[in-house]
């Protein structure tokens, strides 16, 4: 994915401006987007729910992002009075390949840099049914939910086995809905110090290694419950995939991250917070008005009508003021000194 940074040719030492408008991306979404915007009541409201009315907003601002005759900035050494043309970004998160990455970048500098504690992590992982996974579809406000569920899962864990009364655990919750080809598959990631903080502020790692099967049992009673009292399924659901021989459920538990394996932590910490797809696992053929995507590990490859691709990109950006990204527990961001500026520039 390219940058916002500036590029220098070794060769020439000018900047060079990165062109978006040169991507197979950018290209298949200008060229079909207007079609897309007519057709998607008729052809993808039934699948995907109806067409939420900022993603055109943030499509068009992406469409702009690093124009130069959209806007820019010039910018002038006052050392050597060179001068260059920075073109405005649009900061579209989840949408904007350029403008995610960055995002990416800064927060896994400033989650292992200022907010951390230098303590034992562990990685978790939530996940559900496909068959649950339309409801989450239809109603994004369940993602709130399932964020709540799974902190409430590793809440309890650690509190119940650690040795101090009184103490309090502490994770960074990271809400995905996509899957290996842009499937709608809600789940949550989560990092986690892997014991509690007393209110001396003394860490108290657990005594056991973690049972991930104990975790998964109480995740699928609590999403259950959850889905249960809001009308969306009923006890023959329940039964019906209680009785399968794999439930669809899923909790992973990572190994325990030493905390002075700071490198795996932001690497983590980049993971969680990744864009829902990837330009190099694309490639646009405009004359067939078509668009293949491979599989993580490039061993296969799903063809999509261009149509088809956009459906499934627009499913994932977030809700307008949607919160993919929650701190729980006692997480010392907030005393963080740059925390308000920095949470406004990740939200947007």
């Amino acid at each position: 994915m390219s940058t916002n940074a500036p590029v220098l040719s070794k060769s020439t030492k000018e900047y060079r401006r990165r062109k978006p408008e040169y991507s197979p991306y950018y290209q298949c979404i200008e060229d079909y987007y207007e079609q897309f915007k007519r057709s998607y009541d008729r052809n993808f409201s039934q699948k995907y729910g109806y067409l939420r009315p900022h993603i055109e907003k943030v499509i068009y601002q992406y469409l702009d992002c690093g124009i130069l005759h959209n806007g820019f900035a010039r910018l002038k050494c006052r050392a050597c009075g060179h001068e260059k043309l920075l073109a405005f970004s649009c900061r579209r998160r989840h949408f904007c390949p350029s403008c995610h990455a960055r995002r990416v970048v800064e927060f896994g500098e400033w989650l292992c840099g200022g907010v951390l504690k230098k303590v034992p992590h562990r990685h978790f992982v939530f996940s559900m049914p496909k068959i649950l996974r339309i409801y989450f579809l239809f109603n994004r406000n369940l993602l709130k939910e399932l964020s709540r569920i799974s902190w409430e899962v590793i809440r309890e864990y650690y509190i119940n086995t650690c040795i101090k009364d009184e103490a309090s655990p502490a994770a960074v919750a990271v809400i995905q809905t996509f899957g290996d080809y842009l499937s709608f598959n809600p789940h949550m990631h989560i990092l986690a110090a892997d014991g509690c903080f007393s209110e001396d502020g003394l860490f108290y790692a657990p005594p056991t290694s973690i049972d991930a099967a104990s975790l998964e049992k109480l995740f699928v009673h609590k999403i259950f419950k959850m889905l249960l009292k809001k009308g969306l399924i009923t006890e023959r659901v329940v039964d019906l995939i209680s009785s399968w021989a794999h439930s669809g459920f899923g909790v992973y538990c990572g190994k325990r991250i030493n905390p002075k394996d700071a490198k795996s932590t932001e690497n983590l910490a980049r993971y969680i917070i990744r864009a829902s797809f990837s330009q190099k696992r694309m490639k646009y053929y405009p004359d067939e008005a078509k668009v293949t995507y491979e599989s993580k590990y490039g061993r296969q490859v799903k063809e999509f009508s261009c149509l088809e691709w956009m459906a499934a990109l627009v499913s994932h950006i977030p809700d307008r003021g949607g919160q993919t990204l929650r701190y729980y527990g006692l997480c010392p961001a907030q005393h963080n000194p740059y925390y308000a500026q920095i949470k406004i520039m990740l939200s947007n």
